[in-house]
């Protein structure tokens, strides 16, 4: 019991710093962005990924925690796949409406859970469906306003769905069967996101903006505001990493949108934006949504404690991925994993 009580005490302190620190970068970028007139996401990015890593090796030098080899073949590769989803998300926001990329983005839930039914032999209970199909319908109601595609925005959004579902779902895989901790995995794989969109993050900037970041004038306060978006970004990415490593893929995009509705909220209390009756109805059902998810998954929790063997079962059906034969399978987790 007394583990039990310390792993949901670490669940409720990661899903915290999770939402506490989003929220305040989003806040931080909006600003930035919006206010400041600095619009290169993709290379502010990179170097969130670049401090991250600073921070978990100075980290690693004083003994905080203890660094642990992963296979480079794995932690190459997945973190080229998480430097990838980025900058495709990037692009999709670029090309698409504001409306058509928040669709792009409910879409990750649907698709994480059909992934992980199909290739890790997850089962989802119609509760638990049902609950999810609540949440995206509010965070719909709340968030998108108007749907204009075109066919390379909608190419772009359909590959950032899918490395983003991918990445995520190896975030949770390459903990689990490797036995790394959040802090491990992200300290061995953020210099290769970094590195990825250190490269491609000015040609992708320029592309979007028509701006070269490195002609910019940089203001003192457009300095402070990036110093300071940096250093948030190091509890953000530790925190994803530590949510999905101890919940699920599908549950960390659950408290995404939770974040979407606590920033639509703080940007209409703080920043004064436009807020009407639809916003609040879409908030009300989203919110709703959560709470039967979170009811419904908590239950199912306390029936796998009260029949371990029945959760064993389960884990062992799921263990092969994306048709991962055991001979090879160190190889192939590089594959396994997922990022602000």
């Amino acid at each position: 019991m007394g583990e039990m009580s310390s792993f949901q005490l670490g669940v409720i302190g990661a899903l915290f710093l999770s939402v506490a620190s989003s929220v305040s970068i989003v806040i931080c970028n909006k600003a930035l962005m919006s206010n400041l007139g600095f619009p290169f996401a993709t290379t502010l990015t990179s170097w969130h990924l670049m401090v991250t890593f600073c921070t978990l090796h100075a980290a690693q030098r004083f003994n905080l925690f203890e660094s642990k080899p992963i296979d480079m073949k794995t932690v190459m590769l997945f973190g080229i796949l998480n430097g990838v989803s980025i900058g495709l998300l990037n692009l999709s926001l670029g090309f698409n409406s504001i409306g058509f990329y928040q669709m792009t983005k409910l879409a990750i839930i649907p698709f994480t859970v059909l992934l992980e039914t199909i290739f890790l032999k997850k089962q989802f209970s119609q509760k638990i469906k049902m609950s999810l199909l609540v949440l995206l319908v509010g965070v719909g109601i709340a968030s998108i306003t108007d749907l204009q595609l075109n066919s390379v925005g909608t190419i772009l959004s359909l590959l950032a769905i899918v490395t983003t579902c991918v990445g995520q779902i190896l975030t949770n895989t390459i903990q689990k069967r490797l036995n790394v901790s959040s802090t491990q995995l992200l300290y061995q794989s953020a210099p290769f996101q970094a590195a990825i969109l250190f490269v491609s993050g000015p040609l992708v900037d320029q592309f979007l903006t028509k701006q070269n970041v490195f002609a910019f004038k940089y203001s003192s306060i457009v300095s402070a505001f990036i110093i300071l978006s940096c250093i948030i970004s190091v509890s953000v990415n530790f925190s994803t990493f530590l949510v999905i490593g101890k919940t699920s893929p599908v549950t960390y995009q659950v408290l995404g949108h939770l974040k979407t509705c606590l920033v639509l909220t703080f940007g209409y209390t703080l920043l004064h934006d436009p807020f009407t009756e639809r916003n609040i109805i879409g908030i009300l059902i989203a919110i709703f949504g959560m709470v039967l998810y979170s009811y419904f998954c908590t239950q199912e929790n306390k029936k796998k404690q009260a029949d371990p063997l029945v959760s064993q079962m389960k884990d062992k059906e799921g263990a092969p991925f994306l048709g991962v034969e055991k001979e090879g399978q160190e190889d192939k987790n590089a594959d396994k994993d997922s990022h602000v």
